[in-house]
């Protein structure tokens, strides 16, 4: 034997399982030979289903294009019925619900009125396309003047204990109520609380329960990140805070034990759905939320950054549009996912098929 075959036979020997025999060669590369194998044995396998489509509905008629988001708009109700049949076509089965208010105030009392946009969509929706699973956002930042997720402690409010333009939480939970329960009579079927306020969970499902909407699931935001990822969100939904951050009450990018913590808290009261957001810089987060409760369904938020960056190399040419979209996806899933919110939803259902 040679000098090379023994180096060859000893470097090959050195990557057997223990317990295999010399001589006995491990090729994993014999799965991947061909599409139709590797295609067999994939793991993790991505599916129109798995998406849930936004929507930012407002006033008016027409569609007016979101600049730092290509192909996403701002739509009437009718444009929005349209765009969820598109989606329906496309195989997607769920759509989440934006309101862009007529007026804004400090509280936000469209979000919880009967003619208030995102009423007008749910049920434009469901009269049209009643198998459609519509979801609908909860929290106040896109419907108050100052553009915060709840009440502020100014005014009537005023607490002397806490700085002035502090959210307060208590006040907001008897809102984020409202809204909830407004939602579900004009025929939502799963209400997404996303302000992170404390006690949240418990507080919507008493309010629904008691109104009689005791089947109505609960998708809670439970994990949501101070995110610098939210930027092109903010100009699709009009709901930039005026003043301030969101820091003091979305978590600390750093933060993964705080994680398991608000996800526990929202398991003990009631939520049926457990979320992250983002999605692509948490995926360990996912994955460690997943494993602690993998009994309940996990959702994550691919953001408005996570999407825009993408069209903003695709547009250059640096990437190719279809191939990362699709990567990104299914490691989003991978790590734990069961449904994926995505602006990319209807262009990858349809380059799924």
């Amino acid at each position: 034997m040679t000098l090379h075959e023994l180096e060859t036979r000893n470097r090959l020997s050195s990557t057997l399982a223990p317990g295999a025999s010399a001589g006995v060669v491990h090729r994993p590369r014999r799965l991947r030979a061909n599409p139709a194998i590797r295609a067999m044995v994939r793991e993790t396998e991505l599916n129109a289903r798995d998406f849930i489509y936004p929507l930012f509905v407002r006033h008016g008629t027409g569609r007016t294009a979101i600049g730092s988001m290509p192909g996403v708009y701002q739509l009437s109700v009718a444009e929005a019925v349209r765009e969820a049949e598109a989606a329906a076509k496309s195989g997607v089965s769920a759509v989440i619900l934006f309101g862009i208010p007529k007026e804004k105030d400090p509280i936000g009392l469209e979000n919880f009125a009967e003619d208030g946009i995102v009423q007008q969509a749910i049920r434009a929706i469901k009269k049209e396309i009643p198998e459609m699973v519509v979801v609908t956002d909860v929290c106040l930042c896109e419907y108050t003047d100052h553009g915060h997720c709840g009440i502020l402690n100014t005014g009537e409010h005023f607490h002397a204990g806490l700085p002035e333009g502090y959210v307060l939480n208590d006040p907001t939970l008897d809102v984020l109520a409202k809204v909830a329960i407004s939602h579900a009579e004009c025929g939502a079927d799963i209400v997404a609380p996303s302000g992170m306020m404390d006690g949240m969970v418990a507080f919507i499902r008493e309010g629904l329960d008691g109104a009689g909407y005791e089947n109505l699931p609960i998708m809670s935001y439970a994990v949501k990140y101070a995110s610098s990822f939210y930027g092109p969100f903010r100009d699709a939904a009009e709901g930039a805070p005026k003043f301030g951050d969101r820091k003091s009450h979305q978590m600390d990018p750093a933060n993964v034990r705080e994680a398991l913590r608000e996800a526990a808290l929202d398991v003990q009261e009631g939520a049926d759905m457990l979320m992250v957001k983002p999605a692509l810089a948490y995926l360990d987060v996912i994955r460690v939320v997943k494993d602690a409760y993998p009994e309940l369904p996990m959702a994550a938020y691919n953001v408005s950054g996570e999407y825009s960056m993408i069209k903003a190399a695709a547009a250059n040419g640096w990437v190719d549009e279809v191939k990362i979209t699709l990567e990104m996806l299914t490691s989003i899933k991978r790590a734990g996912a069961d449904v994926i919110i995505t602006y990319h939803a209807v262009d990858a259902a349809k380059w799924l098929k």
